[in-house]
């Protein structure tokens, strides 16, 4: 029986149980609910399934397991409430049973977008997430008056004054930096991780995030790669009729710099609330690697080109599953996460 058949027959069956005795609630509680269980069988196959098909199937086997659930407890009250009946002694030996946990959406589309660009030869790269002034700033072309540096912007952990400030990091930029100063060229890597910045947080925006960045530095290095990557990454992400567009825009430390818009998930491009109603939706910044960058890491600027990106990977859980309040993904609200 297919898994999807299988678990609307045994959600048919929790919704429609009847029970004789007390006996045959817990007969029906282990042979789904218990270890090893169907239920139990039902997630492990899970894991197997293709990333298409898991957000369908995880709601469905999330709806049997709480209608199982729900089956039980209500024939266990039912039989406690009957006269004549005895209330069941709890066997204090018995291990604890707890469900099966959920990954969290943010995880979800992390390894997403690691998968993506592991596919076509980025490796993964991690860094501290309290930086100093030169990794943070200064190695990435940030002029000493640039907002970035002040105090409304950065969650400084000691503000001795220029190089020697040291603040949580505001980008995972600062990653880059480190595998540019202990790796020679060619590199190509993603740089997943949290990010702080001092914001009033809101639906729009939050204290925190998480981004994942990526960098490629090798000879002959063109903007035009960077298009193509960029454009491959869209299509496996938002399907393979998905449109972008690159438009100018200024970073410190990329040279020319760009924002990718991709053409809106919910209109198709026909312009809705989401784009603004002008059906593109911006997901990233990209660029390339300005030389002085390239420079302070010791690399030689006339040998070596590259290009880096990043995005926000609640930016992306947003137009992947519709969410429209950042605060959801950090509230640990189990009605919102039980729905992934």
């Amino acid at each position: 029986m297919r898994m999807k058949e299988k678990i609307q027959a045994l959600l048919d069956e929790a919704e429609t149980i009847k029970f004789s005795t007390v006996e045959a609630v817990e007969q029906y509680r282990i042979r789904l609910l218990g270890k090893k269980g169907e239920l139990n069988d039902l997630f492990e196959a899970f894991k197997q399934l293709e990333p298409a098909m898991k957000k369908e199937m995880g709601v469905a086997l999330n709806r049997l397991k709480t209608a199982a659930q729900t089956a039980v407890e209500q024939a266990k009250e039912a039989f406690e409430n009957q006269g004549g009946v005895a209330k069941e002694t709890p066997d204090m030996t018995r291990p604890v049973e707890t469900g099966l946990g959920h990954r969290h959406p943010l995880s979800l589309m992390r390894e997403e977008i690691i998968d993506i660009f592991g596919k076509i030869g980025f490796v993964v790269w991690d860094g501290p997430e309290i930086e100093d002034d030169w990794h943070l700033f200064s190695a990435l072309n940030f002029p000493p008056e640039h907002p970035a540096r002040d105090m409304q912007d950065t969650f400084f952990v000691e503000k001795r004054g220029g190089a020697d400030d040291v603040a949580l990091r505001t980008h995972t930029s600062s990653v880059q930096i480190r595998m540019m100063e202990s790796q020679r060229p060619p590199i190509r890597a993603i740089f997943p991780g949290r990010v702080y910045r001092n914001e009033a947080i809101s639906a729009r925006a939050h204290c925190f995030f998480h981004q994942v960045e990526g960098l490629y530095i090798d000879k002959n290095v063109s903007f035009a790669d960077l298009r193509e990557t960029l454009l491959h990454f869209a299509k496996e992400m938002f399907g393979a009729d998905t449109k972008i567009r690159l438009r100018p825009s200024y970073f410190p430390f990329t040279e020319p710099s760009a924002e990718m818009d991709i053409a809106c998930t919910i209109c198709g491009g026909k312009g809705c609330h989401l784009c603004k109603h002008t059906g593109w939706v911006e997901i990233l910044g990209c660029g390339m690697v300005d030389p002085a960058v390239l420079e302070n890491c010791g690399i030689d600027s006339k040998i070596y080109s590259g290009y880096a990106f990043g995005m926000g990977v609640e930016r992306m859980a947003n137009l992947k599953y519709r969410v429209n309040d950042l605060r959801l993904f950090s509230e640990n609200d189990k009605r919102f996460l039980m729905q992934f």
